[in-house]
C-alpha cells in the first residue's frame, strides 16, 4: 500500500512516498481503507519534537491519528462493524500504533464507530480527536442546561465543536477570540463573540454574568491563559482545559473554590485503557451531527497524500480556519 512516511523529525521535517506492507486484520480490530485524514496540534508537535515527545512513534513512522474511511477487513470478535460499513475514528499515528496517512490502516474496533451519515469523508475525518476532547471536557465539567458557559478559543479546532455542543445541551455559551473572522465564526454558531483582544477580563464578566462569573469555562488555550480562566469564573465554578503544562499559581482558583479538569485524550490510545469510551462518544457525536446540531468548519485549501507536508506547514502556521483534511 502507498503510505507518507516520516524518516527524520524537525520543525521542516518532509514526509516521504513508500511501500508498506497492507496491515492484517487482528481480533478486536479492524482493517479501514482510508478515504481522509485530518491534521491536529498534536500531529505537528509529533513532527517537530520527535523524541522529546513522549508519545512519539519510532522512526520511520506513519502519523494521522484522525481518519473516515470504508471498513476493509474484520478481525475476530468484532460485531459492530462490517465490511463495507462507512467509519470515523481516531486510532493511529502515535506510540507504536500505525496512522492514517496511507491507503490502509488497523485500528481497535473499540476506538471508532459508524460515520455520521449527513456529513463528507472530509467532514467526518476532521472530528475525532477534536469532538471527543469537546465532548469529554464538557461531560466532565458537568455541562448543564441553563449554565453560563465560555469557551476560551471558541473559533479553534476543539473550540467551535465546544460551542455547538454547549449549545446542544441547552447552556448560554460565549467564546472568546479576535477579529472579525473569529468573530463571526463563534456569532454564526448561537453563542456570544467576545474578543479578548478588545475587552478585559473584568468587562466581559461584568457585561455577560452581572460580575457572578461563568458557571463552566472550557479552557482551550491554556497555559498562561488559565489565569483569565480563574479571574472569570463563578465561585465553585468548573474549568476543563486541554492545554495544562504549566507552571501555575492555583491560590486564585482556591479561593474561588473551582475544579480543574485536565483533558489529555490520547490516554485510552496509549494506555489500552478505556477505549470503549471513545467509540461511544464518536457514536454520541454521529447522532447530534445527524440531528443538525453540529458540524466541523474546514479550512478551504485542500491536500492529498502527495503534499502532507504542506497541511502540516498550514496548520502550524496559524492561518487555517478550521480543520485541515488530507485526501487519502
Amino acid at each position: 500500500m502507498k503510505a507518507m512516511t516520516i524518516t527524520a523529525y524537525g520543525e521542516n521535517a518532509k514526509f516521504d512516498a513508500a511501500e508498506l506492507p497492507k496491515p492484517t486484520v487482528t481480533p478486536g480490530h479492524v482493517v479501514i481503507r482510508i478515504a481522509a485524514s485530518s491534521v491536529n496540534t498534536v500531529d505537528t508537535m509529533i513532527r517537530s519534537m520527535g523524541s522529546d515527545l513522549p508519545l512519539s512513534p519510532a522512526l520511520p513512522a506513519v502519523l494521522g491519528m484522525d481518519f473516515a474511511g470504508v471498513v476493509d477487513a474484520v478481525g475476530e470478535g468484532v460485531t459492530k462493524f462490517a465490511v463495507g460499513d462507512e467509519v470515523y475514528g481516531c486510532a493511529g499515528g502515535l506510540a507504536d500504533l500505525q496512522g492514517a496517512l496511507a491507503e490502509y490502516m488497523l485500528a481497535d474496533a473499540a476506538l471508532i464507530a459508524h460515520k455520521p451519515k449527513s456529513i463528507s469523508m472530509r467532514e467526518a475525518a476532521a472530528m475525532p480527536l477534536v469532538g471527543i476532547t469537546a465532548y469529554e471536557g464538557l461531560e466532565r465539567a458537568g455541562v448543564a442546561a441553563g449554565q453560563k458557559i465560555l469557551v476560551q478559543g471558541g473559533a479553534g479546532g476543539v473550540g467551535h465543536l465546544a460551542v455547538q455542543l454547549a449549545k446542544h445541551f441547552g447552556a448560554d455559551v460565549y467564546g472568546t477570540g479576535t477579529g472579525e473572522n473569529q468573530m463571526d465564526i463563534i456569532k454564526g454558531y448561537g453563542a456570544t463573540p467576545i474578543d479578548f483582544a478588545v475587552e478585559k477580563v473584568a468587562d466581559y464578566v461584568a457585561a455577560h454574568t452581572g460580575g457572578a462569573g461563568f458557571d463552566l469555562i472550557f479552557d482551550t488555550v491554556g497555559g498562561a491563559n488559565m489565569t483569565n480562566s480563574f479571574e472569570a469564573a463563578k465561585l465553585n465554578a468548573h474549568i476543563a482545559s486541554t492545554v495544562a503544562l504549566v507552571e501555575l499559581d492555583l491560590s486564585p482558583a482556591h479561593f474561588k473554590g473551582l475544579s480543574l479538569h485536565i483533558i489529555f485524550m490520547l490516554l485510552p490510545m496509549l494506555s489500552g485503557q478505556g477505549r470503549e469510551k471513545h467509540g461511544e462518544i464518536l457514536a454520541k457525536l454521529a447522532d447530534i451531527v445527524d440531528a443538525g446540531a453540529m458540524k466541523p468548519l474546514l479550512d478551504p485549501q485542500t491536500f492529498d497524500l502527495e503534499n502532507v507536508s504542506s497541511a502540516y506547514d498550514r496548520l502550524a502556521s496559524g492561518k487555517a480556519i478550521g480543520k485541515v483534511v488530507v485526501d487519502v
